[in-house]
C-alpha cells in the first residue's frame, strides 16, 4: 500500500475519465514521463477494471493506480483485487471509506461541505477531495480550512486551471485532481504529456508560495 507521504509527494491526479484499456499503457506512460505519479481511472469509463489492473501491473511500486467514482463497497473490493491503491468518490460513504482502508487502500472521499468533511475524517479518510470544487471557489476552501485540523489533506477537484493553481495552492489545497484539461479521449501522446508538464511544472511553481492561513 502506498502511504498518505506518496500521495502528497505527488499532488497532481491525473483523473483518465473515457480511458479505455488499449490506451491505458501509452497514455500512462505520457503521464509518467512528465511527473505524474498518481492517475485514477473512474470506473465509469469503458471497461475500468481493465485499465486499472493494466496500469497497476505495468507501474507497479513507481506510481500509484486507483480508481475514481467510486459508490458502493463492492466497486472496492473489485478495485483491490485489480491491483488499485487509491478510492476517490463524488461522496463521502463511510462504509466505501471504511472496506478502502481495511483493503489497504487508500480512501479520498469527495466533501462538499464541514459536515461531510470531519464525517469522512472520523470515517478514517486518508485525505479529502473538494468537490465540486468550483462551487466552493478558492476562498470557499479558505474558509473550510479555517475549521479543519491543520494537517489534513484537501485536492480540489473541479474546474481547476493552469491560471488559477496558485489560487488553490494559496487557499490551502494540497493538491489537485486534473480531468479534461489533462486526459480526454482523442488527445494524442504528445497533447497529454505536454499538459501534464505544464500542470505539475504550474504546481510546483505555486507551492513556492506559503500557503495563506484562514
Amino acid at each position: 500500500m502506498k502511504s498518505k507521504t506518496f500521495l502528497l509527494e505527488h499532488p497532481v491526479v491525473a483523473i483518465l475519465r473515457g480511458l479505455t484499456p488499449e490506451r491505458a499503457l501509452a497514455v500512462g506512460d505520457a503521464l509518467y514521463q512528465a511527473g505524474v505519479r498518481v492517475m485514477e481511472v473512474p470506473l465509469n469509463s469503458p471497461d475500468a477494471l481493465l485499465s486499472i489492473r493494466l496500469l497497476a501491473a505495468h507501474f507497479r511500486e513507481r506510481a500509484l493506480i486507483g480508481a475514481g467514482t467510486v459508490l458502493d463497497v463492492r466497486q472496492v473490493v473489485a478495485v483491490a483485487e485489480a491491483g488499485g491503491g487509491l478510492i476517490v468518490s463524488p461522496n463521502a460513504d463511510e462504509a466505501v471509506i471504511d472496506i478502502s482502508r481495511r483493503s489497504d487502500q487508500l480512501s479520498v472521499p469527495g466533501v462538499c461541505s464541514p459536515t461531510e468533511a470531519f464525517q469522512a475524517l472520523r470515517a478514517g479518510a486518508d485525505a479529502l477531495k473538494l468537490f465540486p470544487a468550483e462551487v466552493w471557489g478558492a476562498h470557499g476552501l479558505r474558509a473550510l480550512r479555517a475549521v479543519l485540523p491543520p494537517d489534513i489533506a484537501i485536492f480540489a477537484v473541479g474546474g481547476v486551471t493552469l491560471a488559477n493553481l496558485r489560487d488553490w495552492r494559496l487557499a490551502g489545497a494540497n493538491g489537485v485532481g486534473i480531468g479534461s484539461s489533462l486526459f480526454k479521449p482523442g488527445m494524442s501522446d504528445a497533447q497529454i504529456s505536454r499538459a501534464a508538464r505544464d500542470f505539475v511544472e504550474g504546481w510546483s511553481e505555486a507551492a513556492r508560495v506559503p500557503a495563506v492561513a484562514g
